[in-house]
């Protein structure tokens, strides 16, 4: 009976851990670049009062034997990297990634962070930046009299200066790729930055060595599609008030136990 108290209990921790997270995507879900997480869960140990294949009194094998689960436990958050939406913003510092990679930024420490939001901006340098001021660690910087500029789908920058017919070729973006991104550590400010589970940056031109290739005056939004997460959430509601259930089941035949005696 105690048993079951506890094992009840996982199941609601879990869920709440799954509520989390699926409260997580859709809070961001207008957030340029944010990429959606899913809970994994698996279950806990078993206490196995008899093993399978067990020979009984008679001499006869049993062919399942008895095994008792002891709940559930959450095992991974993992972040899924499909490509969400594209929107035309027709702003020509903004860029997206069609297809697979990150760009590369860096930040105040001097480490290198990545990210899908390609929603950039210029400082008073002339630097193209982050919303948070990082810098593209290629170090693009744009002439005061740049008048228009133009990247193309390989990550080469021109910009056409005041003044001049002819565009002038700046420092081309390059972009990195992981072999598992999904183990990349999120930092916050839709930034990632490496982890040993995601082995190193393989940094180059967008569109070579399966990376993806840039398109100007484009965003990409979040890839979290509301009306899954809300069959999720239900879901998970649903999963919370069942084990909360077997809570009170539990409560109450233990009070029924101690009840017998009167």
């Amino acid at each position: 009976m105690i048993r079951s108290l506890f094992t009840a209990a996982t199941g609601m921790h879990s869920q709440q851990m799954n509520v989390d997270v699926i409260a997580h995507n859709l809070a961001n879900v207008n957030t340029v670049g944010f990429k959606r997480s899913r809970a994994d869960f698996q279950d806990l140990l078993y206490q196995n009062i008899k093993g399978p294949g067990a020979v009984s009194g008679e001499g006869v094998q049993v062919p399942t034997g008895i095994q008792v689960g002891l709940g559930v436990k959450p095992v991974a958050v993992q972040k899924l990297f499909t490509q969400g939406d594209f929107i035309n913003t027709n702003n020509e510092l903004d860029l997206v990634i069609e297809g697979g990679g990150f760009f590369q930024v860096t930040r105040p420490d001097g480490t290198t962070a990545y990210t899908r939001s390609g929603a950039f901006k210029l400082d008073k340098d002339g630097r193209m930046v982050t919303s948070d001021g990082y810098p593209l660690t290629d170090g693009i910087t744009f002439d005061p009299s740049t008048t228009s500029i133009t990247i193309s789908a390989t990550g080469e920058v021109s910009a056409f200066v005041a003044g001049s017919s002819a565009p002038t070729a700046l420092t081309p973006i390059t972009i990195a790729k992981f072999a598992n991104p999904a183990g990349l550590m999120a930092i916050g400010k839709n930034l990632f930055t490496t982890s040993d589970a995601s082995g190193e940056a393989v940094s180059g031109a967008p569109g070579l060595e399966g990376r993806g290739t840039l398109n100007q005056g484009f965003l990409e939004m979040s890839n979290v599609n509301v009306v899954e997460e809300m069959a999720n959430l239900i879901i998970a509601q649903r999963a919370f008030d069942i084990n909360s259930k077997a809570v009170q089941a539990s409560d109450e035949m233990l009070q029924i136990s101690s009840n017998i005696k009167r």
